[in-house]
């Protein structure tokens, strides 16, 4: 037997021998861990329930709920490249909105009536995180950062005839960094927040604070007019609009009135017409399929808490320390707790507080969650702080599902270069209970 391992049953047999109360205290040093997705209801993916109209809260179910949650087929737009067959394959967990189910990954249960002759990557599995993949570099070794779909129609039933496109070489996965689906409830708060508001807070956080814990941040901008951007895992979009936009084509490969272009123009497998989802012009001007989308996303409301709301029960004490030793430690210095929206023709999306736990800026996470990628103005390490709202009920963390464990993500936010690198530092010093608790209060959000 190792000296190590006859130490630890040595230190067991101490704590077995003292008294009642110090044995929980050293079961607790050990036992700091992520409680795990908290059960009970979802708390997320309803509309608001107040200050909607009635013709907003209609579109919210129909056309906005319909057609999030719809499947796609060819003859619909499906393709030829794509990663799944809905919006809703996607955001679907804790419900339709959401990101990546715990178990049964949508592109592991639904490919074989999904993609039939595809085979699955390795790197997709059923009790892993959805995924799409990025390539770093093209074969010549220049360098390439797109989306490269998982799976192609050549194999389905619906497929125009002769397309045999073959499914990209996901072998090398030295070569790919992975992202995985953002939750979208609350998103039309944050559209709704203003630039100086963003801005402000940033310029608003005390400058020895940052500065002890070596924090900078900046947000990303349109290269155009110089607003800020903020959706996207490096803020690269700038509204809900050119976010489901870009997400119908690049995730579905159904064209539309923001991307018109196939990202695959094989003429045996591109043969709809362009844009596959379009203004419906001579149809009563029924809206496109993305503004459906739009508009569902913009009258989701924020994720509730399981505790510590108006008219919902109290937060235990456990829970009030940790939301205390998060603020302590400096975690809130990037994930602010709340940021206040600006001027909306929406009375639900007007002067709110939008409780995200998020700045919606840039920082450099250092080499250990660099992607090498580059979007809009955010570098190969530059990461939109991701907002912590119902993330008690998320299944996956950071951008490409690394870890479902909540512990194990707070900790990969330490590397070299990072910019929370010391904010970790104070949290690994703080003893085992106060710990326990951070997690316990990140869990009941």
């Amino acid at each position: 037997m190792s000296h190590q391992h006859r130490f630890g049953i040595r230190k067991r047999s101490n704590c077995l021998k003292v008294t009642f109360t110090l044995l929980l205290v050293c079961v607790t040093v050990f036992a700091q861990s992520d409680p795990g997705i908290r059960g009970g209801p979802a708390g997320a993916g309803a509309p608001f329930q107040t200050g909607l109209s009635g013709g907003q809260a209609a579109f919210f179910n129909n056309p906005g709920a319909t057609t999030f949650t719809e499947v796609e087929v060819v003859s619909d737009g499906l393709g030829p490249r794509f990663n799944l067959n809905s919006c809703s394959g996607c955001h679907i967990h804790p419900s339709v909105g959401g990101s990546s189910p715990p178990t049964n990954n949508p592109e592991v249960e639904q490919a074989a009536t999904m993609a039939p002759g595809n085979t699955i990557p390795s790197f997709i599995t059923s009790s892993g995180p959805i995924r799409e993949a990025r390539f770093i570099n093209k074969p010549d070794g220049t360098p390439d950062g797109g989306v490269h779909a998982l799976f192609t129609i050549s194999g389905r039933s619906d497929k125009p005839s002769g397309c045999s496109i073959l499914q990209p070489d996901f072998s090398n996965t030295s070569n790919m960094i992975f992202r995985i689906p953002t939750p979208l409830f609350g998103d039309g708060l944050i559209e709704a927040i203003s630039d100086t508001a963003i801005t402000s807070s940033l310029a608003a956080d005390p400058t020895e604070v940052k500065s002890f814990y070596g924090i900078g941040g900046r947000v990303n901008t349109s290269g155009n007019d110089g607003t800020v951007t903020r959706f996207g895992w490096k803020a690269q979009n700038k509204s809900l609009l050119v976010f489901a936009e870009e997400a119908y084509n690049v995730e579905m490969g159904v064209t539309n009135e923001g991307f018109p272009t196939e990202r695959e123009e094989d003429p045996n497998c591109a043969t709809n017409h362009l844009p596959e989802s379009a203004t419906g012009f001579d149809s009563g001007n029924t809206p496109a399929d993305i503004v459906a989308f739009m508009g569902f996303m913009r009258f989701l409301d924020q994720p509730t808490p399981s505790c510590g709301t108006s008219g919902g029960p109290a937060c235990s004490t456990d829970i009030n320390n940790g939301k205390a030793l998060f603020n302590l430690t400096g975690c809130a210095t990037c994930h602010t707790a709340s940021l206040t929206t600006g001027i909306s023709n929406v009375v639900a999306l007007n002067h709110v507080q939008a409780n995200l736990y998020s700045d919606l800026a840039l920082h450099h996470m250092g080499q250990g969650l660099t992607d090498g990628i580059t979007q809009g103005g955010a570098g190969p390490d530059e990461f939109r702080t991701a907002p912590l709202w119902g993330v008690g009920q998320r299944a996956f963390f950071l951008h490409d599902g690394r870890t479902n464990d909540l512990l194990q993500a707070i900790q990969a936010h330490s590397s070299t270069n990072s910019e929370a690198d010391n904010v970790i530092t104070q949290f690994n010093s703080l003893t085992a209970t106060k710990q326990q608790q951070i997690l316990d209060f990140l869990r009941s959000l």
